[in-house]
C-alpha cells in the first residue's frame, strides 16, 4: 500500500507503490499469475497488513492498513497508513490504481507520483475476499493482507507456502503488529483506526 524519509517533500509511507519510481514497471513477477474472476467491488475496503518484505519506505512501521475506494472517475483511491512507534506518529500516503488490463484479473497498476505506475498483482485471494497475497512488479515486493487485524495460523502458513512455491524470499518476511496497544488512535479526519 513510502519513500525513504531523506527524500524531500514526499511522505515516507508511499508503500504499496514505492516502486513507482521504476516508471512503467506494471508487470507481474515472472512465473506468477494474478487471480482470475477478480471482483474489484468485493476487494474494496480496508485491509490490514499482516506481513511484508521490508523496505526503507515501510521500515519500522506497525499497524499498517490500505483502504481502497472507488473514485468518481472509476479509478480506485488508495490510502496507505502506518504508525511509526519510534517517532510516535501516523504516516499516510494517497494514490490511485486502475486495471493494468482485463478488469476480471487481479492485476492493477498503482501510482503515488503522477505518471509513474507500478504493478500490483493479487496472487492469491480466498472466495470471500478475507485474505490476500499481493506482489509488486518483482519478487522484492510481497504483502500478506487480511480484512481483520489478525490471520489464523493455518491460513498464514498456507499463504507463506504458496509464496515459497512462487520463489519469494519468505524467510525475509516481517510480521506487522496490529495489536491495539501498538496502534494508538490517530488524530484528525480519516486518521482513526477501523
Amino acid at each position: 500500500m513510502l519513500l525513504p524519509s531523506r527524500l524531500p517533500r514526499y511522505p515516507r509511507l508511499t508503500w504499496l507503490a514505492p516502486f513507482t519510481l521504476l516508471a512503467g514497471c506494471t508487470g507481474v513477477p515472472e512465473g506468477t499469475q494474478p487471480v482470475g474472476d477478480f471482483q474489484i467491488d468485493q476487494y474494496l475496503g480496508q485491509w490490514y497488513e499482516i506481513a511484508r518484505l521490508d523496505h526503507g519506505f515501510e521500515e519500522g512501521l506497525e499497524c499498517v492498513t490500505a483502504e481502497y475506494t472507488r473514485r468518481a472517475d472509476g479509478e480506485i483511491r488508495v490510502v496507505n497508513r502506518g504508525y511509526d512507534p519510534a517517532k510516535g506518529r501516523w504516516e499516510s500516503a494517497e494514490g490511485h490504481a486502475s486495471f493494468a488490463g482485463d478488469p476480471n484479473v487481479g492485476h492493477l497498476k498503482v501510482s503515488f507520483f503522477g505518471p509513474f505506475y507500478a504493478g500490483y498483482s493479487v496472487l492469491a485471494l480466498d472466495e470471500s475476499y478475507q485474505h490476500a497475497l499481493v506482489a509488486g512488479p518483482d519478487r522484492d515486493y510481497l504483502w500478506i493482507l487480511s480484512r481483520d487485524p489478525t490471520l489464523d495460523e493455518p491460513t498464514y502458513t498456507a499463504l507463506i507456502s504458496q509464496a515459497r512455491q512462487l520463489e519469494f524470499p519468505v524467510d525475509e518476511l516481517v510480521q506487522v503488529s496490529q495489536d491495539p496497544d501498538d496502534c494508538p488512535r490517530a488524530d484528525g479526519p480519516g486518521q482513526t483506526r477501523g
